[in-house]
Order: structure tokens, then C-alpha cells, then sequence
């Protein structure tokens, strides 16, 4: 987002350097004495039009460049926006290449490539469904917006829990600049773009991002030092953006990402039964994050590219808008499941007790993505009617292939299983606003949804022993499933003051039907029908104390009919898709962003999500490693246990953000430093509660100290300072197996602007 400000340069590094959730546009009438001590205006698309987040009847999260720039500088990937903003929780099983979000408590934890996801992520307008895509590397980013609640009345995609929204710089719009920054394990973080004006409203802009890390996990098991977790990740965009007249635009966009690096790396009995406190290697051993003791071979291996065509034309009372994208991905990933060395079969096993070897490997050959939205939307400003509508389609050809292997460092697979699922959405979409003229502005909208899936899995070749019980190769199986809905929503927002508006928002949400079958250990294919959410919010934004504070506070509730549920791993290392009857959620959402002295920036986030599945016919299989499950279990029936009540897994209660900066000008720049912190309360991994397979808290913060002028920046920099230690997910059908948060990363970073 652009700023305009008449200010010195010396404030404009007061305001850049302090951590606010957004850039925004300054307000022209402003004194630009007071300006350096007042909180900024903030400019969001949530709506597909540039408002200011306070007129904005939708509960908006934003995360800015500046901030971006802290949580990025020690090599992260999209899941550093975990809590970010309230609500937002972001986590993998397969490491930087397949990140699951859930916002409010709604998500995802399964854990196959063709996993639905109740989240979109917008990439420039553009949908990633796929998880591999929705991994694609934050680099040369205008904004980031986090947009909870059901949404799609505005959008191509519909989602029923969210979006989040990642807008580029686009040509024309922003300056050159490259950094690059060194840290611990030898971590590189390099950034760049260059910004080529071709007169005219014309322009090119090329930006890249540069990611490494050695390897720095040792496997006690072989005789080489640190085995795993190091990374190569390498991502390009080209932007070209043509003005053919004054009316018309044609952006041409390619982008292209190219990851090689470890698996996500599991850690046998990383919990000792009746606990979840994280050990060592030895039982009852302080946890030591660099050491694992793995027997399996582990690789992964990620490729993707996009190709868009953006046109907007403008017709005078419309304007007419375009956009057509394709994705192409595949990726080639295996680890080391059971997360151990060997098995009670075997003369040596460890960490504890590892019943069996698990070793497979999920690939995707080929995966095409294409999208096509044509919209058009009013260009009156003011009081009136505004209004926009469009037509939205989607087709997705995906194909997996899974491989489970006899022993752990096989390069021949025992068994090989295939799917293939192609999916195709067509929507219909549109909005009505109306503004009164006297701080009122009410608005409504509806989508037309119509989803279908053609799937088919088979498991063509199997030479495992017959007593495993998989039972030989499964023939191929077959599967269709549509649904057409109607979603809609009804918002209203109200100027009560200058400082203050208010706003409420009730909204219905949609999930398509979904179909899983990994027939690598099964030999059933399982359907979840359409879930259907019904959401409301309220909430208040004001600003305050001669706009020195920001203070915005939402409320919400949402119900959900035949909640889409996975219900990972149990007694193997499969996943079954169910419906709940009902889920429910309720929440606070409060964020505040404040300037009490000058020099000085303040921000916070917090969120209370209570989140409870609601039906009593429902059970799921507990965890076949030796975990104490806390839930009454089905009569008659061992290991089968009810979730009539539970929390959703991977929803915490609590989440809390907050940042501080503080600055003060030296020669012809300034001195700063920034602290940003993320705490989350307790977790549930899986649809069960268990004591072994969840998390208490995780408390993550980063500080970062340097000098900067209009043109450089030089700063030394701590991600994860305090060396937090939490477990992030498990593995439930082997033995106690679990993975855990980013380690503590010091580093140096320098930038230059041009």
C-alpha cells in the first residue's frame, strides 16, 4: 500500500522503521507536525476496491512489508504467519511445501495431496487450491490480508472459514531494491527486485527470492555430522504491465519456484506415555533439537510455475476486469514416518519402542491448475449505489502416487498406490452496496456455487507379506460427487463519529464435496458430503487519543452443518473423511496499534476462539502408538472413542501477538529496534484428546536492532529468541511420534534501495 506524506525524510524513517499491521495512505489534511506521532490510515482490498480498514464491514487482519521483513529475515516460509494477526494458525506435516491454515479454528490436518481445504489463499486474485501451491515462497509483497469469515460473494473462489490474500508489488509501483541477510546454520535469506519504467504507464518488474540452509540435524545413526533439515529454495516473478491507452491494461505475470531440501523430519517416542513434555534420544533426556536417530531415507523435491494475464478496462460507470492463471506443480517427497531406527524385529530399534518400520513416499507427477474470473465492478464513489459482479471457473487435474517400501532405505517400492482426482467449480457471483450519505452503507451479495469431483485410486502392484492385512493390490475404484449451492451475505457498517464506526456481518458458507483415498494401506474409498456454514460477526473500530491509538474489537459466532472432518492415522497410516452433524465456534477478535511518544510504535493482536464439535454418534479411531486418550470410548468397542465435544485439532484458545519499536534519528538516518512476539495456549493434534498428542504453549518472539537511512539498512537480528521448544504435530498409528517449531536463528542482514 502507497503513502503519501508532506514530511522531512528523517520522519519518514520515524514511521517506515516502526512496526505497523499495514502501509497505509496518509491523510493529506494532516499536519505534518503531528504526523510522526499519529497512527496511519490503512487502505485494504478486502473488498476488491481500495477502502480504508475502518469503513470495512469484514474482520480484516493485515501484516505489512515491515513486519514481513522481521519474521522473514531468518529464512522462514509461509507458516511464520502463524498468529500473526488473531485467528490465524498455519502448520504442515510435510515442512515448507504443504501448509495447512485454519482461521477461527476451521482448517484441515489431513495430510494427503488432495486434501480440501475450508482456507483459500489468493495469490494476486488468483486461488492456490492445492496444498503444494499454497506453500509458494512471500517475497516482494505489497500487503498481506487475512480476511475471517466466509467469503466469495466478492471473490472467484468461495471458502466457508477465510482467505488469505497475498497482493505483489505490481509495476510502476514500488522501487528496486536488494537485501540479503546471514544467520546460524549458515541460513541465507536473499530478496530482490528491479523496477524498469517503459514510459507511459508502462513498466517491467523482475523479483526474486534466494532461501538456504545446511543441513544441521544430526542422525546419529550414520556416521556423517548433520544429515537433515537443510534447504535450497529459489523463486522468480516477472511482471510486465502495458498501458495500451488511457482506459486499458494488460499485466503479463510469470512466476516459477524450485525447492530441494529435507522432508518434514519426525522424531520417534518424542514423548513418553502420560506426558507431553519433549525428550531426548534416551528416555526421560532433556529434548535436543539438532539430534534425531532416523534409519530411512529422507529427500524432497518441489517444482512450480504460473503464467497470468490481468486486464481491466475502463468503460466510464464500470470497469471490466480479467484475470486467467495456470499452475503447474509437482513435487517428490520421502521420510522417515516411525521416525526411529529399526524395529522389535530388529537387534537395534530406538528411540524406544518402534513396533514396525514405516517408510513410504507421497509424490505428485503432475498437478494443472487452471482459473478464469471475468468481473465487473461500479466506479462511483460516495454516497449511491456501488456494485460488482462476475463469473468464476476452476478446473484442477491432480494425479498422486504413493510408494510404501519393505525396508527403510529401499529404492524399490512393496507397494505402489495411484490417484487422480479432477475438479472443476463454476461460479456465479455478485454485490450490492449502498451508501446513504449519512454514515450508513449497507450491503448484500449472493454466489451461485457448482462443484463436481471425478476420482479414481487403485493400488496396481503390492508384494507386501500377506499378515500386514492390506491384502494384495485393490482394483481400480471409482468416485463422483456435486453439489450446487447457494451462498450469500449481508453486511452493515455505521459512522457513529469521526473515530468511530461500528459494523455487523452475517454471512453463509460453503464446502464442496470431498474425496480421499489412499489405498496404500486401505482399500476403501471415503466421501465427506457438503459442510455449510453459517457465520455472524460485530464489531466496533475506532481511533483515539488525537489518532495516537487504533483499537478494533469484533465478536463472532459461526455454525456449521456436516463439518468436514479427517480423521488422521489411528490404527495405520490412512485417512478417513467424516461429517459432523454440527460445529460451532464463538470469538473475540481485538487488535490496537498505538503511538504514545514520539519515536515510539506499539501493536497488538488478540483472539479467543472456542470451537466444539457436536455430535454424539460420532467416534474415531485413538492412536495405535501407546498414547492415553482422555475421551470415553464406545462400548463394546476398544480403541473407538467419541469426540461429542471436542475442540477442532490444531485450534487454540488464546492467541496473542504483539510488537514494540523504537527509534531516534542518528547522522542521516536512524537508529531503531524492533521486538515482535507470538504466543498460542494448548492444542489437540488429532479429533481426539490425548494427553501425549498435543502442545501446552508455543512462544516464539524476534528482536531486531539496526540503523537505516532513505536508501540502506543494516540490522542484526534473533528469530525464535528465548529458543522455544514445542511440538507442532504427531504421528499416532506407529509409536509417539512428533515434530517440532523452528529453531533460534542470529543473523546479520544489509539492504540497499535504488
Amino acid at each position: 500500500m502507497r503513502r503519501t506524506f508532506l514530511l522531512s525524510a528523517a520522519s519518514l524513517l520515524a514511521l517506515t522503521a516502526a512496526p505497523a499491521f499495514a502501509q497505509a495512505t496518509g491523510d493529506a489534511d494532516q499536519p505534518a507536525a503531528d504526523a510522526t506521532d499519529s497512527i496511519e490510515e490503512i487502505t485494504v482490498t478486502a473488498q476488491r476496491r481500495e477502502e480504508s480498514l475502518q469503513d470495512v464491514p469484514v474482520s480484516v487482519g493485515i501484516v505489512d512489508d515491515n513486519t514481513l521483513a522481521a519474521i522473514n529475515s531468518g529464512g522462514a516460509d509461509v507458516r511464520s504467519l502463524a498468529g500473526r494477526v488473531p485467528s490465524l494458525n498455519i502448520e504442515s506435516s510435510f515442512g515448507r511445501t504443504f501448509p495447512r491454515f485454519y482461521i477461527r479454528g476451521l482448517g484441515n490436518t489431513d495430510f494427503d495431496l488432495n486434501a480440501s481445504q475450508p482456507v483459500s489463499l489468493l495469490y494476486d486474485d488468483v486461488v492456490l487450491e492445492n496444498p503444494i501451491l499454497k506453500g509458494f515462497p512471500v517475497f516482494d509483497l505489497d500487503r498481506v490480508e487475512v480476511l475471517r469469515g466466509p467469503q466469495g460473494t466478492l471473490f472467484g473462489r468461495n471458502t466457508p472459514a477465510g482467505i488469505v490474500k497475498f497482493d505483489t508489488v505490481k509495476p510502476g509501483r514500488g522501487k528496486s531494491f536488494a537485501k540479503v541477510s546471514w544467520g546460524s546454520y549458515n541460513t541465507v535469506n536473499a530478496e530482490g527486485a528491479v523496477e524498469v519504467p517503459m514510459g507511459e504507464g508502462s513498466a517491467f518488474r523482475l523479483s526474486g527470492l534466494v532461501q538456504h540452509r545446511d543441513d544441521w540435524v544430526d542422525n546419529v545413526a550414520t556416521t556423517k555430522k548433520n544429515d537433515l533439515e537443510g534447504y535450497d529454495d529459489l523463486a522468480v516473478r516477472a511482471q510486465f504491465k502495458w498501458a495500451a491507452s488511457d482506459v486499458f491494461n494488460i499485466r503479463l505475470s510469470g512466476q516459477a519456484r524450485d525447492y530441494k531440501g529435507s522432508a518434514r523430519l519426525f522424531r520417534a517416542n518424542l514423548f513418553n506415555t502420560g506426558s507431553n513434555k519433549l525428550q531426548g534420544l534416551t528416555s526421560g533426556a532433556d529434548f535436543e533439537r539438532d539430534k534425531v536417530y532416523n534409519d530411512g531415507l529422507n529427500f524432497q523435491r518441489l517444482r512450480a510455475y504460473n503464467g497470468a494475464i490481468n486486464l481491466d478496462y475502463d468503460l466510464g460507470p464500470v470497469t471490466l476486469y480479467s484475470i486467467t492463471s495456470y499452475w503447474n506443480g509437482n513435487l517428490k517427497s520421502r521420510g522417515d514416518i516411525d521416525g526411529g531406527f529399526g524395529n522389535q524385529f530388529a537387534p537395534v530399534m530406538g528411540p524406544g519402542f518402534i513396533p514396525f518400520s514405516a517408510q513410504s513416499r507421497d509424490d505428485v507427477p503432475s498437478l494443472d491448475q487452471f482459473t478464469q474470473e471475468l468481473r465487473f465492478a461500479s466506479n462511483a464513489k460516495g454516497p449511491g449505489l456501488g456494485y460488482q459482479g462476475g463469473v468464476f471457473i476452476f478446473n484442477e487435474k491432480l494425479d498422486i502416487r504413493s510408494e510404501d517400501y519393505s525396508n527403510p532405505t529401499d529404492r524399490n517400492a512393496a507397494a505402489v498406490a495411484l490417484q487422480r482426482q479432477v475438479s472443476d467449480a463454476f461460479g456465479l457471483f455478485g454485490s450490492l452496496s449502498y451508501n446513504f450519505g449519512n454514515g450508513l452503507t449497507l450491503q448484500g451479495g449472493a454466489r451461485w456455487n457448482h462443484d463436481k469431483r471425478d476420482f479414481k485410486a487403485s493400488r496396481p502392484y503390492d508384494v507386501r507379506p500377506g499378515f500386514l492385512g492390506f491384502g494384495g493390490p485393490v482394483p481400480e475404484l471409482t468416485k463422483k460427487v456435486k453439489d450446487s449451492v447457494l451462498t450469500w451475505d449481508a453486511s452493515a457498517v455505521y459512522e457513529v463519529s469521526r473515530a468511530a464506526n461500528v459494523y455487523a456481518r452475517v454471512a453463509r458458507g460453503y464446502r464442496a464435496p470431498s474425496i480421499q483415498g489412499r489405498l496404500l494401506f486401505g482399500r476403501d474409498l471415503s466421501v465427506a458430503d457438503s459442510e455449510k456454514t453459517m457465520s455472524y460477526e460485530a464489531g466496533v473500530k475506532t481511533t483515539l487519543l488525537d489518532r495516537r491509538l487504533r483499537l478494533n474489537v469484533g465478536v463472532y459466532a459461526f455454525d456449521t452443518k456436516d463439518l468436514q472432518l479427517t480423521a488422521v492415522g489411528g490404527a495405520s497410516n490412512f485417512t478417513t473423511l467424516l461429517n459432523a452433524d454440527k460445529a460451532r465456534g464463538r470469538g473475540v477478535e481485538v487488535e490496537l496499534e498505538a503511538r504514545p511518544v514520539t519515536g515510539l510504535s506499539l501493536t497488538g493482536g488478540l483472539s479467543y476462539n472456542h470451537t466444539k464439535i457436536d455430535d454424539a454418534g460420532l467416534f474415531v479411531a485413538g492412536c495405535a502408538a501407546p498414547c492415553t486418550v482422555l475421551d470415553p470410548q464406545r462400548p463394546g468397542s476398544p480403541g473407538i472413542y467419541s469426540i461429542d465435544g471436542n475442540a477442532l485439532p490444531q485450534a487454540p484458545k488464546w492467541t496473542l501477538n504483539w510488537t514494540a519499536g523504537y527509534e531516534f534519528p542518528v547522522g542521516d538516518g536512524a537508529v531503531y529496534a524492533f521486538t515482535d512476539w507470538y504466543y498460542r495456549s494448548k492444542i489437540q493434534f488429532f479429533l481426539y484428546k490425548s494427553v501425549e498428542f498435543s502442545d501446552d504453549k508455543l512462544l516464539e518472539g524476534g528482536l531486531r536492532l539496526g540503523w537505516r537511512n532513505a536508501r540502506y539498512d543494516i540490522a542484526a537480528f534473533a528469530r525464535n529468541i528465548t529458543n522455544d521448544k514445542s511440538a507442532v504435530g504427531g504421528i499416532d498409528f506407529n509409536n509417539l511420534t512428533g515434530f517440532v517449531n523452528e529453531p533460534r536463528i542470529f543473523g546479520v542482514e544489509g539492504g540497499i534501495k535504488f
